[in-house]
């Protein structure tokens, strides 16, 4: 570690001793900390100044959030030190051994394209909230990205400075940022890598500020927008459809797959609108994204059509019991391929081994 600076990025909210600690031991191990006092306030002003006995203490006046946090750290780095250098994030709690940030950074600094995650074990002893949440967290991701990670959560990353431009322009200011930067990474087909690290948690981890609803809502929110515009497609296409069966029931076969190909025409243009403008935000060319959106509609069309049709000649089901059934299948196909590939975010002008 002698050859490539090691940088220990530190953001703390309110702070106690555990921090001072945490920077002694890191200092001992020759790393260069960087320690950022996220708005705690004037009485965790001693603590601070202790902290800049072994760290540079750079200060927001307010509580901005972590995201914020780590990229006003990672903008004072691209001002004040040179490359090359390794950064590892580290959670200000002492929740992270030193020994496990040495290894994540030996990892880095072999690997410099690829973000390093120090994965805890989450087994026996950890609190349940940790548990629960984290593993929610990873079952989403996996069904969002086709991307299996086992600790999505953690706060000991590392990565080279080929890669810190690239973690300053991801978007979150909060705890977002985190799964952001694990979605930022799958999109573009990044190399991620875990090492497994043990897991050390103090009074149940109840230092963590970490709030589970309101942060894991922000975690969620692109998945929570798409199942809303999903829904309101699904109303328009469902309510479409049970109007248009009732009115050509006498018409069998055929009526049945008039109702589900204009229910299905309507609703695709009204989820197109919703997906474009409100989930993905997509800056994608209008007609470059509704030819790929319509084709994938096509596409679906003609699956749901066919599996509708299967399942209401070959079984007791009813047609509005089929319907529900082959909406929910199609509905995981879909969020995997809009998001995927529809509204995929154009490649940033940017190259990852350029200037931090």
């Amino acid at each position: 570690m002698e050859e490539n600076l090691c940088i220990a990025l530190i953001p703390a909210y309110e702070p106690d001793e555990k921090l001072i600690i945490l920077l002694h031991s890191l200092k001992n191990s020759n790393f260069r900390n960087i320690v950022i006092d996220d708005g705690s306030g004037k009485e965790y002003s001693e603590i601070f100044r202790q902290a800049s006995d072994f760290a540079t203490v750079l200060t927001h006046p307010s509580n901005c959030g972590k995201g914020k946090a780590i990229k006003t750290v990672l903008s004072y780095i691209r001002e004040n030190v040179e490359e090359p250098y390794t950064i590892v994030t580290m959670d200000a709690d002492g929740q992270h051994q030193i020994s496990d940030a040495i290894r994540i950074c030996e990892a880095a600094e072999k690997k410099p394209d690829t973000l390093i995650l120090g994965s805890r074990a989450l087994k026996e002893g950890v609190p349940l909230r940790s548990r629960m949440g984290n593993s929610i967290t990873r079952g989403v991701f996996a069904v969002s990205t086709g991307l299996h990670i086992h600790d999505t959560q953690t706060g000991l990353r590392a990565f080279s400075s080929r890669l810190a431009a690239v973690m300053r322009e991801i978007p979150g200011e909060r705890y977002e940022y985190e799964m952001n930067v694990l979605l930022e990474f799958a999109d573009k087909k990044w190399p991620v890598e875990e090492i497994e690290i043990p897991t050390v948690y103090f009074d149940n981890n109840s230092g963590s500020h970490f709030n589970t609803v309101k942060d894991s809502c922000r975690i969620y929110k692109e998945i929570a927008k798409f199942s809303a515009s999903s829904f309101l497609s699904f109303l328009t296409d469902y309510s479409l459809y049970s109007v248009l069966t009732l009115l050509t029931g006498e018409f069998g076969g055929i009526g049945l797959l008039a109702s589900n190909v204009t229910a299905r025409i309507v609703s695709s243009i009204v989820n197109f609108t919703l997906n474009r403008k409100f989930v993905f935000q997509s800056e994608i060319d209008l007609w470059k994204s509704a030819l790929k959106y319509f084709s994938l509609a096509a596409a679906i069309l003609i699956g749901d059509s066919v599996l509708l049709n299967m399942i209401v000649a070959r079984t007791t089901l009813s047609p509005y019991v089929a319907k529900l059934i082959t909406e929910f299948f199609f509905f995981v196909i879909s969020w995997f391929v809009q998001h995927l590939f529809v509204f995929k975010k154009e490649s940033r002008q940017r190259a990852r081994g350029g200037t931090a």
